[in-house]
């Protein structure tokens, strides 16, 4: 073990197995205790347009882990806590055979992975190296975005345009990226802030980026972060401290 994360097990990708002519696709989704949640995210991912499924589960108590490797994912754990943390062991574990690109997918159900294409297209046709999902623009089931998300994503994204010249409505989780590129930002945060901190050096690092109208449902579960106002106090802090130090603090 290195760094707190290893490979717990790793089956055949049989599902995630499309031409390899093609440009490779791989999807990190982190996990926590998700396992009523887990399947149906893994059997909404197009598997036509996917490489590889890597779950990393963040120190569940459930049978998270059991339920990623019978859906053909390979698992891998990390005992940091921390959704950043689990987001880089996934991308270091890619770095062994690295994907063009690189999906992030929450493992709640509360986006729509079935959408896909729609966040590579702007990567693959326009030569953009980060898509943001944006649930703002998109179809959002009532309810699914609380009130402190839509203050928090409103708050994040100003600051993003006044600080960053970047015209982002959201802060959305369902994301892609090229992967080398992504590996050479230097992307450092644990936990809360690691959605805004991708965006903050990309704009820094001069890349070409979109966002994308996608759906967004009602999580299965409770939410660790806006689920309680403690977690959304934290969550919105975390943010504000993470644009202003890596605008005037150089990173």
């Amino acid at each position: 073990m290195a760094g707190g994360t290893f490979l717990y097990h790793t089956i055949p990708m049989q599902r995630f197995s499309p031409p390899s002519s093609r440009v490779r696709v791989a999807v990190v989704i982190p996990a926590f205790n998700e396992e009523t949640s887990l399947p149906l995210v893994l059997r909404s991912i197009p598997g036509d347009r996917v490489d590889q499924v890597v779950v990393v589960d963040n120190g569940s108590t459930d049978n998270t882990s059991s339920v990623a490797l019978a859906h053909g994912s390979t698992v891998i754990v990390e005992e940091r806590r921390g959704y950043g943390a689990a987001c880089q062991a996934g991308l270091n574990y890619l770095r062994g055979d690295p994907p063009e690109i690189v999906v992030f997918l929450d493992a709640d159900f509360s986006d729509h992975p079935e959408e896909m294409p729609d966040l590579l297209a702007p990567i693959l046709e326009d030569g953009c190296d980060l898509v943001v999902g944006t649930r703002l623009k998109g179809r959002a089931e009532p309810g699914a975005l609380l009130p402190q998300a839509r203050f928090g994503n409103w708050l994040a994204t100003l600051l993003l345009r006044r600080l960053y010249g970047v015209p982002y409505t959201d802060l959305g989780p369902f994301r892609a990226a090229r992967y080398r590129r992504l590996m050479e930002l230097g992307m450092r945060d644990p936990d809360f802030g690691w959605t805004v901190e991708m965006q903050a050096r990309a704009a820094l690092a001069g890349w070409k980026t979109a966002e994308v109208p996608v759906s967004y449902r009602r999580r299965i579960g409770v939410s660790k972060i806006t689920g309680t106002l403690s977690g959304s106090l934290r969550a919105g802090l975390k943010i504000l401290y993470t644009l202003f130090r890596i605008r005037f603090l150089a990173g």
